[in-house]
């Protein structure tokens, strides 16, 4: 076939097609997929690397995946006495259904970015939605409560590389210019999808059963995968080095080490030994991790980042941020239920409100963050985020819906704004070849954040209840205040990203 070939010139090559499919990380590729599929996908995906609209083709099928993972989430908590009822067993033990996966993705998600890293980001995110879609099958047909836990967490295992990876290719089609502004969608998505699947799922839950919540996934997963095949480009591999093993379990073993402490100590008692040992433990082990990372010439996120302050004053704010937003997350339905008598119905829809707010901000902070930078978004969305817990406390008996809805909508804009801004300023902050696995730990850093918030802050007001009755939710609130404010102080260190005028890639008309 010589150069003028029609075929050449639209892309496609049928050696290389030959040698395309859904390849394993690490493993020669296979073709595993029909002719016609594998030729439709080479054709596509050289369209779209050449179009113009290219990277924002990349990134509504890599939210798409991200969707996929996410819009089960508020359905299936709100189910779960529901399940519980089905499978014989309690709400308290299914809720690790919940918390497991959340849990794994945010040990997981460090090793599984470094894998996309080094295998190749879209590779490595068909395998990971490839898992989810197997898994999700499986909890259709779970006859038990470990059967269900255990589907959610293989799941969430194989599935935490796929947000590590769909980051790593956003970022990699868009120059840093436009990342911020991509990573606002991204939140849209992130934020939006639980609130659609609450509002399409819970219903398809009441009338057929908790099962059409998987059985609604599964399909979307396929789809996503299938899409995600064939419009995703090729992503070059990572240079062939070996893999840190001992700074990936050290990491992992620190990180779950605390999760578990802060998501056991309300159960268990904050001095239980378990409890208390877990919370040492964790310390210990990641400055082990710090110390093996600083000696091995191949670590899992080299060491010198975290003194590049546009990347670890993100990270910190990420941390301060969504321990505020969550921990105000849990705690609103409490208060509005305990001191408003609200149904458990009124406080759903009640609280929707916070999530698209959240939805709606990004996008619009990403454009933001194109004309006044990283570092004034951030700041101003953390300051937003400790107004709506200032708001939130001064609810009481009396208080009307506009007011509540008014400090429920203000945390929305406040994450909303700051998360695009930070992610924005961690991928600018490091080589490309490390997208994945920085914004795993940009990811992790915040789930460490969600639970830590959570727990505290019903820690905070259960233990002030007895003395202080209806104060006692104020207080937790002003807890949340501060640390939003010291997540601001965070977001003021970071400068803002120059780029160069070709860094422009124009939106989709």
């Amino acid at each position: 076939m010589t150069a003028s070939d029609p075929a050449v010139e639209e892309g496609f090559d049928p050696v290389d097609e030959l040698a395309v499919g859904l390849e394993p990380p690490g493993a020669d590729e296979v073709v595993v997929v029909p002719w016609s599929l594998l030729l439709l996908r080479r054709r596509v995906a050289g369209r779209v690397e050449r179009s113009p609209r290219g990277p924002w083709i990349v990134l509504a099928a890599s939210l798409l995946g991200v969707f996929t993972a996410s819009f089960t989430i508020t359905v299936l908590t709100v189910s779960l006495s529901d399940i519980a009822a089905d499978l014989g067993s309690t709400a308290s033990v299914l809720t690790w259904a919940v918390t497991g996966p959340s849990l794994a993705m945010a040990v997981l998600g460090p090793i599984a970015g470094k894998l996309a890293d080094r295998r190749g980001a879209r590779g490595v995110y068909l395998w990971s939605l490839a898992g989810v879609s197997v898994f999700a099958a499986a909890a259709i047909v779970a006859w038990s409560a470990p059967a269900l836990i255990a589907a959610r967490l293989l799941g969430a295992a194989i599935g935490a590389a796929a947000g590590p990876a769909a980051l790593s290719m956003i970022n990699r089609s868009f120059p840093p210019a436009r990342r911020a502004q991509a990573l606002g969608y991204w939140s849209l998505v992130g934020a939006g999808a639980p609130v659609l699947g609450v509002v399409v799922g819970g219903p398809l839950v009441d009338a057929f059963g908790w099962r059409w919540i998987f059985a609604l996934q599964t399909p979307i997963a396929v789809l996503s995968l299938l899409i995600g095949y064939v419009v995703l480009p090729h992503v070059p591999r990572g240079e062939r080095q070996p893999f840190d093993l001992a700074g990936s379990a050290l990491l992992a073993l620190g990180v779950a080490s605390l999760l578990v402490a802060l998501n056991r100590g309300p159960e268990m008692g904050w001095g239980s030994p378990v409890v208390v040992g877990a919370f040492l433990l964790g310390p210990v082990l990641l400055a082990w991790f710090v110390r093996v990372e600083n000696r091995t010439s191949h670590p899992l996120l080299p060491m010198a980042y975290f003194r590049n302050r546009n990347f670890s004053f993100p990270m910190a704010n990420q941390f301060l941020a969504n321990f505020t937003y969550m921990g105000g997350f849990i705690l609103t339905p409490l208060l509005l239920e305990d001191v408003l008598g609200y149904s458990t119905t009124k406080t759903g829809l009640v609280s929707i409100a916070r999530p698209l707010a959240y939805s709606i901000a990004g996008p619009v902070a990403g454009y933001l963050v194109i004309r006044l930078g990283e570092r004034v978004i951030g700041v101003v969305g953390s300051l937003v985020l400790a107004a709506s817990m200032v708001g939130l406390a001064a609810v009481g008996a009396g208080t009307g819906l506009v007011w509540i809805e008014g400090a429920l909508v203000l945390s929305g804009i406040g994450m909303g704004a700051c998360a695009p801004a930070m992610i924005a300023s961690i991928a600018n902050a490091v080589h490309h070849r490390d997208l994945g696995v920085a914004s795993a730990a940009s990811q992790t850093m915040g789930q460490v954040g969600v639970v830590a918030g959570m727990q505290i802050l019903l820690t905070v007001q259960a233990a002030a209840q007895a003395s202080h009755g209806v104060r006692s939710y104020a207080m937790a609130y002003y807890v949340g205040c501060g640390v939003a404010l010291v997540a601001a102080v965070a977001a003021s260190f970071a400068r803002r990203t120059t780029h160069a005028p070709a860094d422009v890639t124009p939106a989709p008309s």
